[in-house]
């Protein structure tokens, strides 16, 4: 009777697809493909792509360690917008960029070639000594706004007290202020608010009389 009920059983689970010959895990080859990656000996700073579950990821062996992150991830579609050359004419077909491309998209958006190409295209038309008249006028400007920035750091260099951990022990510091933020005003902010208005006046009468 025992020998029947078991049948019953198993066949009663076989239907169900519960069975242990139905749920034993086999290895077959893609499992020891999957495995001899995961055992196989990387070198820092190697990468590989791999997928897990329904997801591609892109890995790096680190010092003592791997970083996994998804292939199509929304941090490397920025990372790759950022290192691109946007404005560059669709049939551009450079493949290798150097200091000189890197230079060209800060400023322009496009590689070296594109904006000699572009340049070229200017002088033909007559329209070239407007534009560097123009980027003449941007690069100052842009020039002058860091050199506030400067300014802004130094105001905070010199008014105010510093604290600084001078040993191992963590002994403090002390450094006073060289000067009263009146007394910054009065001297170095008023120096560079001068040599602001001069500059821009030179800039703005070289754009008048050009």
């Amino acid at each position: 009777m025992s020998n029947k009920l078991q049948n019953i059983k198993a066949v009663k689970q076989m239907l169900d697809g519960t069975h242990k010959f139905q749920t034993k895990k086999t290895h077959g080859f893609s499992d020891t493909e999957h495995a001899a990656k995961q055992n196989q000996k990387r070198e820092i700073g190697d990468t590989w792509e791999e997928k897990i579950g329904n997801t591609i990821y892109i890995i790096e062996q680190k010092n003592g360690f791997r970083v996994k992150k998804p292939k199509n991830s929304v941090s490397e579609e920025v990372r790759e917008y950022l290192n691109s050359y946007p404005k560059c004419k669709k049939d551009c077909c450079k493949t290798s960029y150097n200091h000189l491309d890197e230079k060209m998209r800060i400023i322009h958006g496009m590689c070296y070639d594109c904006v000699i190409e572009m340049e070229h295209e200017l002088q033909k038309q007559g329209k070239f000594k407007e534009y560097e008249k123009k980027k003449i006028t941007e690069n100052a400007i842009s020039w002058l706004n860091r050199a506030e920035q400067d300014v802004e750091m130094l105001k905070k260099a010199y008014t105010e007290s510093q604290q600084i951990v001078t040993n191992s022990d963590g002994l403090i510091e002390t450094w006073n202020a060289k000067m009263s933020p009146e007394e910054f005003e009065n001297t170095i902010q008023l120096q560079f608010d001068n040599f602001k208005k001069k500059f821009l006046d030179n800039i703005n009468k070289k754009e008048n009389n050009d």
